[in-house]
């Protein structure tokens, strides 16, 4: 946000900032070309709102850097932040008799076994959202006390989700 004296037609330049210390803030802005002065007020619930969102009011002390706000917006990012954390190695586990799978989740909730048909549509979602997916379907499958996701399962909770259109 930039001010423009209405004199000049001149960009007006950050000169302080002030803290009342009734919850408001004050910023003065100077115009470079006749020396007009002007101040926003910000009420408490503004002040707030600037502030939690991380902004600092006055103006830079150093030169921005490219994608900066990307940068520390995903600071602290966790490779594994979609990874279901309850995956099993197949090694570890015996699938039920009858049932071929190619990824079996356990949980407190119970068992759930993914057949190797599930699995492949699975596959066909973005890997940046597959694994968030699969914990949605394997949550469901839980809350519904259904142990085997194939892909007639996954319809179904498609259809009780709500995410036909996705």
């Amino acid at each position: 946000m930039k001010f423009v004296c209405l004199e000049c037609d001149e960009v007006m330049a950050f000169a302080e900032r002030q803290i009342p210390g009734d919850g408001t803030l004050a910023a003065v802005f100077t115009c470079g070309g006749c020396g007009r002065e002007m101040a926003m007020l910000t009420n408490p619930m503004e002040t707030q709102l600037v502030s939690s969102m991380g902004v600092k009011i006055g103006g830079r002390e150093v030169p921005a850097q490219p994608m900066e706000l990307a940068r520390t917006s995903l600071e602290g990012g966790r490779d594994d932040a979609f990874a279901l954390s309850e995956d099993i190695p197949l090694a570890d586990i015996e699938p039920e008799p009858g049932v071929e799978s190619t990824t079996v989740s356990q949980a407190a909730g119970g068992r759930v076994v993914w057949t190797s048909d599930a699995t492949g549509r699975l596959e066909r979602v973005p890997s940046f959202v597959r694994g968030m997916v699969k914990r949605i379907y394997t949550d469901w499958a839980r809350e519904k006390g259904v142990s085997e996701i194939t892909p007639e399962i996954m319809d179904r909770a498609r259809t009780e989700l709500g995410l036909e259109g996705m």
